[in-house]
């Protein structure tokens, strides 16, 4: 049989998952394991779901709560979504206008499924957490990346935005707080890029999954920030309450005059073609977004202790430099690659293929703002971060 595969399918890349395969590699090879520190699941590491949430998913699940919900998700957990971004961000949103989805990775999907035609542009923050691009790609449309100014803590360069805005703009994308770079923007800068978006009547779209995870500059929420400017906002339980593989996020649209309805109803379509969300992790997300996250505090006192740690390493590593993150559990060091590596991907299977330790190539996250970079997560414990920067240092001064 001879199967000729789409281009969009073929070319379709994750930086971050796509490392693995190197990883196993190095594991058959060599009879170690790597020291993974790629992929922002707090489960992986020493985090646990916490015990409310995972009685409510049980109980659920006792309950008989095996059916297919509504496709834009069940009514009560759309109310919860309601009741926690008013207590938590201070923002009002319409139940009715809320969508649940399989994590933010899905709403992306339906996002750009809406959005993007052949030939479209997407304007999405450089570096990016890749399925923005990637998924952009795949629908016919180019990703056009805008810059962030790395020495001034990532914040996004609104001129350069500006300037990259034309007739083939389908959006704009705002991810707050940043992954891969920890920041956290202020709410000027916020309200710059608000001001563009209706200036040029193009639909603005806000990642906030890390919403409650900020260390010492609290998010604002960009509804709060918008005026009449319409938003569409995606958040979700994965990462504030450590329940990644439940696969439970949501999207809300918030305007005045109904502009956003034609994406709206889109993105609904695909929705039902879909079927639903996990039915019993959504009666579990509805106990999560109704509580006051007692978990929170110790989580961001131990996130606290280990980004600490690792940005204090990483500057101390020859030819390595990073700033300190704000928010999540991300890091991005920059390289100076020196014409000792082709470029951060080959310096990163370099890495890996001399000490195991995993991280991602900067350019996987966009290929021009991210080179010459690599990211890193401070999820793992204290000691297993101090020996993947262990490895990590004898490794560059061997390279020096």
């Amino acid at each position: 049989m001879q199967s000729r595969i789409t281009d969009r399918a073929a070319n379709l890349r994750y930086a971050i998952r796509d490392i693995v395969v190197a990883a196993r590699e190095y594991q058959q090879r060599t009879g170690s394991t790597p020291l993974y520190l790629n992929i922002g699941d707090p489960i992986k590491y020493d985090w646990k779901t916490p015990d409310f949430m995972t009685d409510a998913l049980c109980e659920a699940a006792r309950k008989g709560a095996s059916y297919y919900s509504p496709s834009d998700g069940l009514p009560e957990l759309k109310e919860a979504t309601v009741e926690k971004e008013k207590r938590v961000n201070g923002i009002d949103v319409d139940a009715e206008r809320v969508i649940v989805t399989a994590g933010i990775s899905e709403a992306i999907q339906f996002l750009t499924g809406s959005l993007v035609h052949q030939g479209s542009e997407f304007l999405i923050p450089g570096p990016a957490y890749p399925p923005y691009i990637s998924y952009v790609s795949f629908f016919g449309g180019t990703p056009v990346t805008y810059r962030t100014i790395e020495e001034e803590n990532w914040s996004p360069d609104v001129d350069d935005l500006r300037a990259k805005i034309n007739d083939k703009t389908a959006g704009i994308l705002v991810i707050n707080p940043n992954n891969p770079t920890g920041a956290v923007y202020d709410s000027k800068t916020l309200q710059d890029i608000a001001d563009l978006a209706g200036e040029y009547g193009l639909p603005l779209i806000t990642d906030e999954i890390y919403d409650q995870l900020t260390f010492d500059k609290s998010q604002t929420p960009m509804v709060r920030v918008a005026g009449d400017v319409p938003v569409i906002g995606f958040n979700g339980i994965s990462k504030v309450y450590l329940a990644p593989g439940w696969r439970v996020g949501y999207v809300y649209f918030h305007d005045t005059n109904g502009e956003l309805d034609p994406i709206h109803d889109a993105m609904i379509r695909q929705a039902r073609v879909r079927i639903c969300v996990n039915a019993p992790a959504q009666w579990a997300a509805i106990a999560a977004l109704k509580s006051q996250g007692p978990h929170l505090k110790d989580m961001m006192r131990r996130l606290r202790e280990r980004r600490d740690l690792i940005w204090k390493r990483l500057n101390e590593i020859e030819s390595v430099s990073t700033q300190l993150p704000q928010a999540a559990f991300y890091i991005m060091p920059k390289i100076d690659l020196r014409g000792r590596w082709a470029n951060d991907t080959e310096f990163v299977l370099d890495v890996l293929n001399s000490t195991g330790v995993v991280f991602v190539p900067g350019s996987g996250f966009d290929p021009h703002y991210g080179a010459s970079h690599f990211r890193s997560v401070f999820l793992p414990p204290p000691e297993m971060i101090s020996d993947a920067m262990d490895r990590l240092e004898e490794f560059m001064l061997k390279k020096k």
